[in-house]
């Protein structure tokens, strides 16, 4: 398995680094010390910053002004966002903008996503349904609009109802992506402008203490163009922000276990640093473990979807082993954290009880490890691997 990256997917993660290195993990109020959301919009300068650096428009096609990268420089991308707790949707913004070039209108294609690559539009999706335990396309129907036009008309709009919650940053997104289900069963996605008639948002607080959002939708009429009905289009979407979220998971995961390791190389105790006790030694080593099997169920995940290589099973099974290893594992690497730091891991005044609230919110998103698990039972059974 050769994980050797491209020159243009080193050149996009180092553009990354130059732009998260100004940023503070503590710029914005912790989530411990707040009673509602940390903040009511994303980071702004930082979003402008990327949009700078043309990392928003890195998975665009140059007809709309990006660089035409894949799944993998995104992934590299978000590592290193994750490291910083940037508070951007970049996942969200990029995932949607990808889905909406390869499956959607392509007029309505060409008026976004220029937009989306100079930081002028942001994007959201809605991908945990109304419970985050059910379909996420269940939670919203799609039903033809035989207002004006027969409901067979290509004419013919569509009106959504349903509710999709936690939706990240739906306040404050332009456009949001909802997964939704036909009268005949077929998963589509709409694209519905923020503030449209018959849609309205609750606020949700995250784990994380950022402002999410409970979307409802009570007969939101879009027009056809506006309905993304491509067989695979949803399954596709939801498989970018799976992988994505293992990205965020790993970048998290590296800069906890990095920060244990400086901060276990100092603490003394019997005149050592506890760095240099077996027991210390020995768990530090299983996270180190933990993160190079997330490493390599990612990559092995986004070459898959990046590249439609072939396996034993779909991709979605590469999907599914790369978020169990990315739930799990950075679960067990912010409280190995928390127990190797001792009390000091719980002080408000240093960062790393932060990255927890972080990782619970990521071990979660897109399911836990379980619902993972059950949708590889699922595919091992469907699938011979002789």
């Amino acid at each position: 398995m050769d994980f050797t990256y491209t020159e243009e997917q080193q050149a996009a993660a180092e553009a990354a680094r130059a732009v998260f290195s100004g940023v503070s993990p503590d710029a914005v109020p912790s989530p411990a010390l707040v009673p509602g959301a940390v903040a009511e919009d994303i980071d702004r300068p930082l979003w402008a910053g990327l949009a700078a650096g043309d990392l928003l428009s890195l998975t665009l096609s140059p007809e709309h002004g990006g660089a035409g990268l894949d799944l993998i420089a995104l992934c590299l991308v978000l590592r290193e966002s994750a490291k910083v707790l940037a508070r951007v949707p970049l996942l969200e913004t990029c995932a949607v903008a990808m889905a909406l070039q390869r499956y959607g209108d392509q007029g309505l294609a060409a008026e976004l996503l220029p937009g989306v690559g100079r930081g002028e539009l942001v994007l959201t999706v809605g991908a945990n349904g109304r419970t985050g335990h059910d379909p996420a396309q269940l939670a919203v129907t799609a039903r033809p609009d035989d207002t004006e036009h027969g409901g067979d008309s290509p004419e013919a709009g569509w009106v959504l109802d349903g509710v999709q919650s936690a939706v990240p940053w739906a306040q404050t997104a332009d456009w949001i992506a909802v997964p939704a289900h036909t009268g005949d069963g077929r998963a589509v996605v709409a694209m519905v402008r923020r503030g449209h008639d018959g849609l309205t948002i609750a606020e949700q607080v995250s784990t994380s203490g950022e402002l999410f959002g409970e979307v409802r939708l009570d007969a939101v009429r879009i027009a056809p163009r506006e309905l993304i009905d491509a067989a695979g289009a949803w399954e596709w979407l939801q498989a970018l922000l799976t992988t994505g979220t293992c990205a965020l998971a790993l970048g998290l995961g590296e800069a906890v276990l990095a920060m244990t390791s400086e901060y276990t190389g100092k603490r003394e105790q019997f005149g050592f640093p506890v760095a240099t006790f077996q027991a210390v030694a020995v768990q530090a080593a299983d996270r180190y473990i933990d993160l190079r099997a997330m490493e390599v169920t990612l990559w092995q995940a986004a070459w898959r979807i990046a590249t439609g290589g072939s396996g034993a099973l779909p991709p979605a099974g590469d999907v599914a082993v790369a978020k169990i290893w990315a739930s799990d594992g950075v679960r067990r690497v912010v409280q190995t954290a928390q127990h190797l730091h001792g009390g000091f891991g719980a002080d408000t005044d240093y960062p790393l009880h932060r990255f927890h609230a972080w990782a619970k919110q990521i071990e979660l998103s897109l399911g836990p490890a379980a619902a993972h698990e059950e949708a590889l039972g699922d595919l091992l059974a469907a699938h011979s691997l002789d």
